[in-house]
């Protein structure tokens, strides 16, 4: 690993905020489709299951990319890689703005998520690179916020602003704040950082550690009970409560800003309480709120208040899960985070098609049920994965 320029620290004091803004425009252009889904079927001429698409397909294409990437640019400097990143994201989605029909958006989006893939695990290996071992937990924790704000700001201002301007002015102002974000990442972010090179060995290794492959099952648990239900919370809310756009939009605000607590909260502890625990807590009222929103279904301010429970646990275990796996074989962090993204993706496309065949099948009330049996299962590997007491010589 190269080492920073001599003026590195005073860069470094910033450039974790630059790496958690790069991951406020990933996570916005990954999100956008499930806080617009009405908007983009009917400016499309679609069915909202068709719309929906657009999640589970570009969930297919993270999946495969962020190990693939990862091995193909793990050479690579990584202020150049995730600049190079971020300009992408923000040229795909301005080109977003401009697609004449379903067919090209959907293209466009395979393309952009196709690069995209790589920042988020990449951006937290680099954390690890420019801060000391004690910091290690919360400065990942620091930088995967940017998903959390993606959710608490980024979510209900795309439902609010595609209900009155349209889905076309969200990719265009996505790809406005990319360029931003781009600009601040190659500003702040030191050169000369290279992490330990992916290779054939790497993946093996990983496949060989049983709590890495633990971490990774729970991931995947974890993404596909909530996207059974956050992929078509808009339509769901609007067939069981007849909630209209701003009230969409204010169960959006809740997911997000809960998540943005949730995230706050377990930086603050994850050094002291330890990442299992912590871990344990946030998934513990993951499930507590997809519980409540199965059980109050049809009920709008009893699945509001569930949407804000279930927020607290979605970013923060998130978080919690990249702690753990650069904790439990530092020397794999590269390739077992990114594996980490990829299972994530897996985790989308599988629930998203599930919630679209219970919507498309008009089985509302049962996809609350289908998401919490998902994440029951992923409590029940995480209590698998707890640490063993040091042995006494």
């Amino acid at each position: 690993m190269k080492s920073p320029p001599a003026d590195g620290p005073v860069h470094r004091r910033f450039a974790p905020t630059a790496l958690m803004l790069g991951n406020i425009v990933t996570g916005c252009s990954v999100l956008a489709p499930a806080g617009m889904l009405i908007e983009l079927s009917s400016g499309l001429d679609v069915s909202v299951r068709d719309a929906s698409l657009l999640v589970t397909f570009g969930a297919v294409v993270l999946c495969i990319g962020s190990p693939v990437t990862a091995w193909l640019t793990s050479r690579i400097e990584r202020r150049t890689l995730l600049a190079a990143t971020l300009a992408i994201l923000a040229l795909s989605n301005a080109a977003s703005a401009f697609a004449p029909d379903y067919a090209s958006l959907l293209a466009i989006r395979l393309v952009m998520l196709g690069v995209g893939a790589l920042y988020t695990p990449q951006a937290a290996g680099t954390a690890a690179l420019i801060v000391p071992a004690e910091k290690r937990g919360s400065t990942i924790a620091y930088v995967f916020l940017g998903w959390s704000l993606a959710a608490a700001i980024g979510l209900p201002l795309i439902a609010v602003i595609a209900s009155r301007y349209g889905w076309r002015t969200v990719h265009g102002g996505i790809g406005v704040i990319g360029c931003i974000s781009f600009l601040l990442l190659a500003w702040r972010l030191p050169g000369g950082l290279l992490g330990a090179p992916v290779d054939l060995k790497t993946w093996a290794d990983v496949g060989r550690n049983r709590t890495i492959v633990l971490l990774l099952s729970i991931t995947t648990l974890q993404m596909s009970g909530q996207f059974v239900v956050f992929t078509f919370m808009g339509p769901l809310l609007t067939k069981l409560t007849q909630a209209g756009a701003d009230e969409i939009g204010l169960v959006f605000a809740l997911y997000g800003v809960f998540g943005f607590i949730g995230i706050a909260i377990a930086t603050r502890i994850v050094d002291a309480w330890g990442p299992y625990k912590t871990s344990l807590l946030f998934t513990g009222l993951m499930l507590t709120g997809i519980a409540g929103w199965a059980l109050s279904a049809g009920i709008y301010p009893l699945m509001a208040c569930s949407v804000a429970i279930w927020g607290l646990g979605f970013a923060s275990t998130n978080s919690m899960q990249q702690v753990r796996l650069v904790g439990a074989a530092p020397a794999l962090a590269s390739a077992s985070v990114s594996l980490n993204t990829s299972v994530l993706y897996i985790g989308q496309a599988v629930g998203s098609a599930i919630g679209g065949l219970l919507y498309a099948r008009d089985w509302l009330y049962g996809s609350g049920y289908v998401a919490v049996g998902f994440v029951a299962l992923a409590v029940v590997m995480l209590m698998l994965t707890k640490p063993r007491p040091a042995l006494q010589a």
